[in-house]
């Protein structure tokens, strides 16, 4: 973090929690909303915390999301614990999901969420591998 650096939101996120799922993207949302963040990057922001949020319920052991707000930027970093992505090109592949069919069944696991937090970043890394994945996001202002 640097010296432009403002606040930080941080969320423990829980494996398999389908009851919780959503609710620390719906917090970011509505705290940077309540700061006067413009409505377009708000939303931005909101999809690609939740598809981050979701990923780390359905395909890991747990994690955390954590949106940090400097004055130039936003970042989105999602930690978790698991098996990894075996093959992150393919995972960026609209529509290909390795999600069970009894989360599939719960209307999550369509394919679209690491494609869907890449296109509405503006810088998009992701680090996979046998421990856990990380994916680091920043959506400038």
């Amino acid at each position: 973090m640097t010296e432009n650096f403002l606040k930080r939101y941080s969320f423990n996120i829980a494996a398999n929690d389908f009851i919780n799922a959503g609710k620390a993207s719906s917090a970011i949302k509505g705290n940077l909303k309540s700061m006067g963040i413009n409505a377009h990057i708000v939303r931005r922001i909101a999809i690609i915390s939740y598809e981050a949020e979701i990923n780390i319920v359905i395909h890991s052991l747990g994690g955390q999301l954590h949106c940090d707000l400097y004055h130039d930027r936003i970042v989105i970093t999602s930690n978790d614990v698991g098996p990894g992505i075996n093959d992150i090109e393919m995972a960026m592949t609209e529509g290909f999901s390795t999600a069970p069919e009894s989360v599939r069944e719960l209307g999550f696991g369509a394919g679209m969420g690491l494609p869907n937090m890449k296109k509405y970043s503006d810088d998009f890394k992701i680090t996979s591998g046998s421990n856990g994945t990380e994916i680091v996001i920043t959506i400038f202002l």
